[in-house]
């Protein structure tokens, strides 16, 4: 498989990978920062999961004042900077701002966000301590969003916090799983020591399985599982497992994990799938090089689930779609995937993502690429979710208490992509709060 640096220099990878949008100067966020009309009740607080006090900052940023900005972010969403990059805002904050109404552009949210926190991290300025010992221990697996965002509640109470990750680096998917020209790797672990600072152990390289996970309910006064999802979802057809086939994750976690000469990409890519996780695939493949990368959905364009700034992303770098596609098989050559055989589909109602589909008789038509990527959502961790017989499982999903984050477990608390298949950063970060303060009270 060909390279990204066979075609592009590295300071062209690193221009392709620069920050998009791009972060705001002094005089922008002044500027928009005077937009903000201060609301009573304010809509886009109550619009932004964690309840960050908007106008607060925003009016912290226009006095100059970006440390105390900051700090009445992170008061709310350790994971602030994070969340500035890659939260919908369009449809959260910024979607309730008043001045989408009356003037037809919301003010620029994330992006003040993001310039506060940014001012901060460049300082190194520490905002929190840990207070006295409580003598109570709570043990966090996976060290996700959710999983940070839980430690650092139950740290910040005074309560010794150890999170076990599986993985060589800390940070789950925010550190590896979204595109690095929303979150690079050097910034979303710069969150990470912001957890770390206060007395938060991480350990790495260990993974828990059930066996562990009943260990450590009976070891810690309260343990948090924020363990995320599992494998990318199966297609269910010929030849998927193909060489040139990859799954979403692995694609993008190479920009994480090596340099951007390194990645592999191929002339001609298909995406199958139309997701948010799609979209930071197809932007990818063009920002690495390739000549050719096309979405293929078995909807519309209506149902089409990636939110609408992905979708004018991907159209500004020349991303195509194919509408209406089904795959059927992958098309394999010497033992090479070499395209996938689609058949068209018919919905009852276009506009619908759960419409009933149905397929055209006939229409088989087969899209050729060297690199076939399956963007179609994680699956479960069933077998450890399975292998614990009093864990309340809905449809995939691990059962909580909304109000404290509690299992059908005594002890054992979830948050995360385990209980919702997958989310957003900003909900990752509230479900963690809301499981810590149900942890703390319980103890």
């Amino acid at each position: 498989m060909p390279r990204a640096g066979d075609n592009l220099s590295a300071e062209q990878l690193k221009q392709n990978f620069a920050d998009l949008p791009a972060p705001l100067e002094l005089d922008e966020a002044l500027t928009d920062a005077a937009r903000c009309l201060y609301c009573f009740d304010a809509p886009c607080t109550r619009a932004c999961p964690t309840h960050i006090d908007i106008p607060k900052f925003i009016r912290q940023i226009m006095h100059r004042n970006s440390i105390g900005a900051a700090q009445t972010i992170l008061e709310e969403n350790i994971l602030g900077g994070s969340c500035a990059r890659a939260c919908p805002t369009e449809v959260l904050c910024e979607g309730a701002c008043v001045d989408n109404t009356l003037l037809k552009a919301p003010v620029q949210i994330g992006r003040l966000q993001r310039y506060a926190c940014d001012a901060a991290t460049a300082k190194g300025v520490r905002f929190f301590e840990a207070p006295p010992p409580t003598g109570k221990r709570v043990a966090i697996v996976g060290s996700g969003p959710a999983g940070l965002s839980c430690a650092h509640e139950l740290r910040r109470a005074g309560h010794e916090v150890v999170v076990f990750e599986a993985r060589d680096i800390p940070g789950g998917l925010n550190t590896l799983g979204i595109s690095a020209y929303k979150i690079s790797t050097e910034f979303s672990l710069s969150e990470v020591e912001l957890v770390q600072q206060i007395g938060v152990d991480i350990r790495l390289n260990h993974h828990v399985d059930a066996d562990g996970l009943r260990q450590l309910v009976a070891d810690y006064d309260a343990v948090f599982m924020g363990i995320g999802l599992g494998r990318t979802a199966p297609l269910g057809i010929e030849n998927e497992d193909a060489p040139g086939v990859w799954e979403a994750l692995d694609f993008i976690f190479q920009t994480h994990t090596k340099p951007f000469e390194d990645c592999e990409i191929g002339k001609h890519v298909l995406v199958i799938g139309a997701g948010n996780t799609a979209a930071d695939i197809a932007t990818q493949a063009t920002r690495l090089g390739a000549e050719k990368v096309t979405i293929a959905y078995r909807r519309g364009e209506e149902a089409m689930p990636a939110f609408a700034y992905e979708y004018e992303y991907m159209k500004s770098d020349g991303v195509l779609f194919d509408w209406h596609a089904q795959p059927n098989r992958v098309v394999v050559s010497d033992g090479v995937a070499t395209g996938v055989e689609f058949i068209r589909t018919k919905l009852a109602d276009p506009s619908s993502r759960t419409s009933k589909l149905s397929t055209i008789s006939g229409s088989e038509f087969v899209i050729c690429a060297d690199m076939i990527v399956k963007a179609l959502g994680q699956v479960p961790l069933s077998g450890l979710l399975d292998s614990l017989p009093n864990l309340k499982v809905d449809s995939g999903k691990v059962s909580i208490d909304p109000a404290t984050g509690a299992t059908s477990i005594p002890k054992l608390f979830a948050g995360g992509d385990c209980i919702s298949k997958g989310g957003e950063i900003v909900d990752a970060v509230q479900q963690g709060k809301i499981a810590a303060r149900g942890i703390n009270g319980s103890l």
